[in-house]
């Protein structure tokens, strides 16, 4: 194969969210295959994510600000170097999303109505129709994305697993065909499908990350998960969430007796959401009930200006202008993933990242919130430009190449999601952690088995947070309550660091068997 023919190889890019798409259309002209296990708009948190975006654009605001409350929301592991390029550049990417058509909300003026959400110091968030962002956002992208002839998307197209050669990626395999291209890029989303409760979509697995981490890549932060405290406790499965931006108006966290939760803590209501999720936690261990009060901040004005959360206290049976919204922590963002520079690109050469499934380094232990789809715009610039100016392109290999990963299905089984939150929940413990890795890993490391990825991602999960001897942020040690200072240094594993462990008697035994 000649080099010209290597380079007009498209880039493929697994995952049709805001990352994966944002991808695509900065690749453009580049050929590019978007590659989707459902229809677009299925299968996809983007669809679901009710706040905005950040960005400090406001008069009294600076990217500075916004970077310094993300890295204290982040409790001293924030990448800075990475704080500091995502904040300056999110006001250029709420451009973009506008000369895209993204109807954002503004003022009479014309001005960007910019909210206020937990732990930010200034109003910048950027929200479309009140709490439908995410729904708004996407469809401006697969607009855009159609009008677009380098990007082919490819729907239906579960990928199970990357093709390797010579520690190189090269490309990915889709119902028992091999699709090769010049790079491939994970937009795969995040893992917090593997717990019983989630915000998330269930397919929400973590089958990126463990794809990538069978192909070598490193894992890095994966002990990070953060868990939305006001998840709607309506009997749903995913949970309806009920948007920070509601207490940025003033809505309350209230006990069954109707007295203030948050009333003695720094931050009050908007406090960091790590903070906030333990105390409702707390609560709820202890027999009581906790409720998002909203009827005095926002009473009438639900439906308008909160018609997703109106829609979904509806099928519920409950009215928020008149009644309390019952309300427990749900996992809801995954702060860690697949390791990458600030261009992207993980551990392995051909094999970049974008989006949830990254960990860029950006959310420290816990992620401020309304920075996730800025992390994905941000990024998916960054990583078409290091794509598009490779030189060295690698012509698709001719012998039989390596295949990583497994088909899993849609989602994690029953038993992964009750184990995870049971053990590797809200509150951790050695003890617990213990349990969880002994009953993850035989199934991690069988590639036959469905639920192997599932299974890996949460291994990962489980592990790091067992090495983790602190509490921080999104992760909680009850028999480890401090916080160290300084910081212990951010971690990442590999497969190998998980087989090689023996952390658990017969677990390394296993698994090295396994790798053999």
């Amino acid at each position: 194969m000649k080099a010209a023919s290597a380079k007009n190889r498209p880039v493929i890019v697994v995952g049709a969210g805001i990352a994966g798409l944002a991808t695509a259309l900065r690749l453009a002209p580049l050929p590019v295959v978007v590659l989707t296990a459902g229809r677009l708009r299925e299968n996809t948190s983007t669809a679901w994510a009710q706040g905005g975006i950040a960005a400090a654009m406001a008069g009294d605001d600076a990217p500075a600000l916004h970077q310094a409350d993300t890295e204290a929301a982040g409790v001293d592991l924030v990448d800075r170097a990475v704080a500091r390029a995502v904040t300056e550049a999110a006001p250029a990417c709420l451009d973009h999303l506008a000369a895209l058509g993204v109807p954002f909300d503004r003022g009479a003026d014309g001005v960007l109505a910019m909210g206020l959400e937990g732990a930010h110091s200034r109003h910048r968030v950027a929200h479309v129709g009140g709490d439908g962002s995410g729904a708004a956002i996407l469809n401006s992208l697969i607009k855009a994305v159609g009008a677009t002839p380098s990007i082919q998307v490819r729907e239906r197209a579960a990928v199970e697993g990357l093709i390797t050669a010579s520690g190189r990626v090269q490309g990915v395999r889709v119902a028992d065909t091999d699709l090769t291209g010049r790079a491939v890029v994970l937009a795969t989303g995040g893992l917090s499908g593997l717990y019983a409760d989630t915000t998330n979509p269930l397919g929400a697995a973590g089958r990126g990350l463990a794809m990538a981490a069978r192909a070598g890549a490193a894992i890095a932060d994966a002990e990070f998960v953060q868990f939305h405290p006001t998840a709607m406790a309506v009997g749903r499965d995913p949970m309806p969430l009920a948007t920070e931006a509601l207490r940025g108006e003033g809505a309350t966290l209230v006990n069954r007796a109707g007295e203030p939760l948050m009333a003695d803590t720094p931050g009050g209501d908007l406090a960091a959401r790590d903070i906030i999720a333990r105390r409702i936690h707390a609560a709820l261990e202890a027999g009581d009930g906790v409720y998002l009060d909203g009827r005095s901040a926002i009473g009438d004005a639900f439906p308008s200006r909160y018609p997703a959360v109106t829609a979904a206290c509806q099928r519920a049976g409950i009215d928020p202008a008149r009644a309390r919204i019952p309300v427990r922590p749900a996992a809801h963002y995954h702060m860690g993933g697949v390791a990458v520079d600030g261009s992207g690109r993980t551990t392995v050469e051909g094999l970049w990242a974008c989006g949830e499934v990254a960990g860029s380094g950006l959310h420290g232990a816990n992620r401020l919130a309304s920075n996730s789809l800025l992390e994905g715009l941000a990024f998916a610039r960054w990583i078409a430009e290091d794509i598009a100016g490779q030189t060295d392109v690698h012509r698709a290999r001719t012998d039989d190449p390596g295949r990583t990963g497994t088909f899993s299905g849609m989602g994690a089984s029953t038993w992964i999601r009750d184990c995870m939150s049971d053990y590797v929940g809200v509150v951790r413990s050695a003890a617990g952690l213990d349990r969880a890795i002994e009953a993850l890993t035989p199934v991690a490391f069988d590639v036959q088995h469905r639920q192997a990825d599932p299974a890996l991602a949460g291994l990962f999960v489980a592990t790091a947070a067992q090495r983790r001897t602190e509490s921080r942020g999104g992760h909680l040690r009850d028999d480890c309550p401090q916080t160290r200072s300084p910081a212990p240094a951010r971690a990442s594993l590999t497969l190998a660091d998980l087989a090689h462990s023996g952390s658990v008697p017969g677990v390394i035994d296993r698994t090295a068997r396994a790798l053999a």
